[in-house]
């Protein structure tokens, strides 16, 4: 058994909800468990990340990157850094925000940087972009066109309970698949 955390900030809840999606996919894959670990209580979670095989980052886009909160978690694991606790484990990356663009994009380089500080190994979404020509829809997989990781969309007048849309968090399960997959491939 695997077991792979998916480190997270949510301002709002909806990256709350794109993490529990991402968690779903890693719980699909046979031989595969994660573990939900919110920014605010990595205090009690440094040694799971430690033992985990893999750690999924997860952080809304605010600004251009990621939060805050987010960004003091990475400060702090300066110490697993200097100790390479983190060489060799499975990466990967997701973010929210309301724009459709939001500069996601720029969020998930940041996270990539990251995991390659750490000597990780980054696992990007392997599915074609959706809703990218006449046939397609919004309702389409990877809707938001993104490789390097998952990107979700939640528009700002509404409660995580309606977003982001169900397009964005099946996407999150299959980049959490993707990411159970590659771990275990990995580690056999």
């Amino acid at each position: 058994m695997v077991e792979i955390a998916v480190v997270y900030h949510s301002g709002y809840g909806h990256t709350a909800r794109q993490a529990a999606a991402v968690a779903r996919g890693v719980d699909s894959v046979a031989g595969a468990k994660a573990v939900l670990v919110p920014v605010d209580q990595i205090e009690q979670h440094w040694q799971t990340l430690e033992q985990a095989q893999g750690i999924i980052f997860g952080s809304p886009t605010y600004m251009g990157g990621v939060s805050g909160p987010f960004k003091t978690f990475m400060d702090a694991s300066s110490k697993a850094w200097y100790a390479r606790a983190w060489k060799d484990k499975i990466a990967a990356g997701f973010t929210n925000s309301a724009s459709q663009s939001g500069d996601k994009l720029n969020t998930l380089i940041q996270l990539a940087v990251f995991a390659a500080q750490h000597g990780m190994i980054w696992t990007g979404l392997d599915i074609l972009p959706g809703n990218n020509n006449s046939q397609g829809s919004v309702e389409d997989l990877n809707r938001l066109g993104s490789f390097l990781g998952a990107m979700a969309q939640s528009n700002a007048d509404q409660p995580a309970e309606l977003a982001p849309p169900a397009a964005d968090l099946k996407t999150a399960e299959v980049l959490g698949a993707r990411v159970a997959a590659t771990t275990l491939r990995f580690h056999k």
